[in-house]
């Protein structure tokens, strides 16, 4: 089987890290995102992944042939010249896409995080029949998104419903498609959308079908929802494999430690916090709902909440940063210093307060 990720653009809502990185290479709970997708594909006997990028192909390459040994798959990149929307670079993939076994493939967007239940899609997919299978997610606020709107006990989609003023649904489109080749056909090279003209030509001809995804998802394209992804996620690990977790009388709630990091003395750490390879945390420091990124150091009694501390950078003592305060690579932030929602592009010293949420460029 293959499948074709949407990887895409410049992850602008992520800047300033994917200033550093492409987005997919951002790294959440230790691992870069793209990552988590590739080999939970691998383990529903995947065996090869097209990247459908428009960005930076070479540094993506460079990085993903290590991969490529390490979990034992193939990876190639499509790149697109132009922005092709979410449909056009399933045509500009086609030949990577089909190999004449007639075998579906999946389609996922590169910014989704989930349980990624890909043997039950398969499953699910073969059961029904149909040309197409997507995966639906329930949330709180349908109004915010595409509803989908489907016949509950055999999952037929009747219809999308853009942002509903009236309620349709709670069930929105999570980002996991499994396509027959024959989809290939309906969709020509130009720039253009899966979701707004595709899909529901397909609906209308009953061969579109919805199953809802078990578990979590969250689309961590944003600082914002990358913390609460990151909550949701260290929740599954905690069903899944807690033995993962980090113990110990300093740690509250899910935490996940790089086993190369160091831990001071004193420190209080959770709920919500991965700390990446390398990381020094000093004495007395507190950590929540944050992610900490490889080569980090965390002077005494500092204390970090609801942010992102991006590469090899320092935190000073008995400094404060919190809600929503993103450092990009190398950021230096001196003792005793104030971040409320600060956003701070690579390479820079912080010196004085930052009192409201600003970027600092």
């Amino acid at each position: 089987m293959k499948a074709l990720i949407l990887v895409g653009g410049f992850g602008t809502r992520l800047r300033p890290l994917t200033l550093s990185v492409p987005k997919p290479l951002v790294e959440f709970a230790n691992k870069p995102m793209i990552l988590h997708q590739i080999e939970a594909l691998k383990a529903v006997g995947v065996t090869e992944v097209v990247l459908a990028i428009n960005y930076q192909p070479e540094v993506m390459l460079t990085f993903l042939k290590e991969f490529e040994t390490k979990v034992g798959i193939k990876i190639t990149c499509s790149q697109e010249t132009e922005p092709m929307g979410t449909a056009g670079p399933l045509a500009l993939a086609r030949d990577k896409l089909i190999d004449g076994s007639g075998e579906p493939f999946f389609v996922l967007n590169s910014d989704v995080i989930s349980e990624y239940p890909f043997k039950e899609m398969i499953e699910f997919h073969k059961a029904h029949g149909g040309e197409a299978s997507i995966m639906v997610t329930k949330v709180d606020e349908p109004s915010k998104y595409g509803v989908v709107v489907m016949e509950e006990t055999t999952g037929q989609v009747d219809k999308f419903v853009e942002k509903p003023k009236l309620f349709v649904g709670n069930k929105i489109n999570a980002g996991i498609y499994l396509l027959n080749p024959s989809v290939l056909d309906r969709i020509e090279l130009r720039p253009t959308s899966i979701e707004k003209e595709v899909f529901p030509k397909i609906a209308a001809e009953k061969k579109l079908y919805a199953m809802v995804l078990p578990g979590f998802w969250m689309d961590i394209g944003q600082p914002r929802d990358y913390i609460t992804g990151l909550r949701l996620y260290l929740d599954s690990l905690r069903k899944k494999a807690s033995t993962k977790l980090a113990t110990g009388p300093h740690i509250v709630g899910n935490v996940l430690v790089h086993e190369s990091a160091k831990i001071g003395e004193g420190c209080l750490i959770g709920p919500d916090v991965a700390i990446g390879p390398g990381c020094v945390v000093e004495a007395g420091v507190r950590l929540s709902r944050c992610t900490v990124m490889r080569g980090v150091r965390i002077k005494k009694h500092a204390c970090i909440s609801s942010s992102i501390i991006g590469w090899h950078s320092t935190v000073g003592q008995w400094a404060r940063v919190e809600n929503m305060t993103i450092l990009g690579e190398d950021v230096h932030v001196c003792d005793e210093i104030y971040s409320n929602g600060g956003v701070v592009l690579p390479h820079k010293e912080i010196k004085s307060s930052i009192l409201k949420p600003e970027i600092v460029m």
